[in-house]
């Protein structure tokens, strides 16, 4: 789900650097970029200056292009110096598919949430070779598209075992309140949830660094989406409890480093755009189920722009979510078609 205004955000680096190549942007932390197979074609990573070695926050997918990205950055801007520590700010696979190998190689130790840790472990080992009947049911539930239900159904589905390199046993966990030294600087752990479970944060004690990950992005909002896995959960719900408990945190000076996009400034500002951006949404979903619809027919009052094929996944469990958000919270109701598809319709006022 993009966001329209953008005003107050300030981006002190215009530019993300070079691949193989890092900008400095605090003293002992250098930003860098790894490339992406997917319309969002990259991610962000940061390496802290531990001085006998560095701590690498998340590692982009695994791939030949990354393994040899990863050994330019590290006889290049990270001057020959061992990686020590690597930090999973979260279990997606563009956080963690470099983890295992950089521990596995580089004898790093891996730092992460115990969910993290468990998430990533969990499903590198679960492959699939055909779609489950579990997720058949679900995307049935959300309406999809018959033409793509029949073409995904006959499809090797993305497995994270594609993307993410084996994780070995073993890791150091981190948790709500816990208090971390990387790079010079204590940083306070604050976890967010909605994007992933457990998302780890960390916040500078000692200067204005926030490192985000894909909990606070400028200019885009985290996809918030529904799964087979816990086809009721309700993230809408964690994503913007999450946001309103990091805003007594925020202040306008704080450098949020995310795992996406730019390192800004304006972060009290721009909690405040997440959290709206949701609540508008949940105004035109509910206007938009005066007429009863399935998930996939609300995507025009959520995202407010044509979804294509390559957007079609994320936005459908985007939209699922949201549904289910108005009606875990009793703003509509839901009944099952012969199709397997929810129609959801909003509950009228009074």
């Amino acid at each position: 789900m993009r966001d329209g205004d953008t005003s107050g955000i300030r981006y002190p680096w215009p530019e993300p650097p070079a691949e193989g190549a890092a900008t400095e942007v605090a003293p002992g932390v250098l930003w860098m970029r790894l490339p992406l197979p997917m319309a969002l074609d990259h991610v962000n990573v940061y390496a802290l200056d531990d001085g006998d070695g560095w701590t690498v926050i998340d590692s982009g997918v695994s791939s030949k292009r990354s393994r040899a990205l990863w050994d330019r950055l590290l006889a290049g801007p990270l001057a020959g110096k061992p990686v020590r520590r690597v930090v999973m700010t979260h279990h997606h696979p563009d956080h963690t598919g470099m983890v295992g190998w950089l521990k596995s190689t580089h004898g790093a130790e891996v730092w992460a949430t115990r969910t993290a840790w468990l998430m990533t472990r969990m499903l590198t080992l679960d492959e699939q070779h055909g779609p489950t009947e579990e997720t058949l049911a679900f995307w049935r539930a959300c309406g999809m598209d018959p033409e793509i239900l029949a073409k995904r159904s006959a499809e090797r589905p993305f497995n994270f075992a594609d993307v993410v390199a084996p994780l070995p046993l073993g890791f150091h966990r981190i948790a709500q309140g816990d208090e971390v030294t990387m790079g010079g600087r204590r940083w306070a752990v604050h976890l967010g949830n909605g994007h992933a479970p457990a998302h780890a944060t960390f916040w500078s004690r000692d200067d204005n660094l926030v490192i985000a990950g894909d909990q606070i992005l400028p200019s885009i909002s985290s996809n918030i989406g529904v799964y087979a896995t816990e086809p009721e959960a309700d993230p809408v719900a964690d994503w913007l409890e999450s946001c309103e408990r990091f805003l007594p945190l925020a202040r306008e000076e704080h450098l949020v480093l995310g795992g996406h996009k730019l390192p800004f400034t304006g972060l009290p500002l721009r909690l405040h755009q997440l959290i709206d951006n949701h609540h508008g949404a949940l105004r035109r979903l509910a206007a938009h189920l005066a007429t009863p619809r399935t998930a996939t027919d609300c995507f025009a009052p959520l995202f407010k722009r044509r979804i294509g094929a390559g957007e079609y996944g994320l936005a459908m469990v985007e939209a699922m979510a949201h549904c289910l958000h108005l009606w875990h919270t009793g703003q509509a109701t839901r009944e099952i078609r012969d199709d397997g598809a929810w129609v959801w319709q909003r509950v009228a006022a009074g």
